[in-house]
């Protein structure tokens, strides 16, 4: 008996490759989630899906590209969605 545990010279280099299979299972479980729930619900990192991260820009030429708006039109929107704004915008008061 004494001869067999001083033998044992414990669990050897294999037991590393414990936590890497866990790092692996929680990575694979993290990109099971991106793919499927995450993107239906429109939870990314810094990515927007959908239209409510579309620029306002990005939307005017299209409904020009569809003919929902005429040239004019257009011009007129990209004109005011371009200009900077003003200071008494931005509560500047009258000076």
């Amino acid at each position: 008996m004494y001869t067999q545990l001083a033998d044992w010279h414990g669990p050897g280099p294999w037991i590393l490759l414990i936590p890497l299979v866990w790092i692996a299972v929680v990575v694979l479980v993290i990109a099971v989630l991106r793919r499927t729930v995450w993107r239906r619900h429109g939870c990314g990192f810094g990515v927007g899906v959908g239209a409510a991260a579309e620029h306002p820009l990005a939307v005017l030429g299209r409904r020009y590209a569809e003919g929902d708006i005429d040239a004019e039109e257009y011009r007129a929107k990209r004109a005011v969605l371009s200009e900077s704004p003003r200071d008494d915008a931005r509560g500047g008061g009258a000076r």
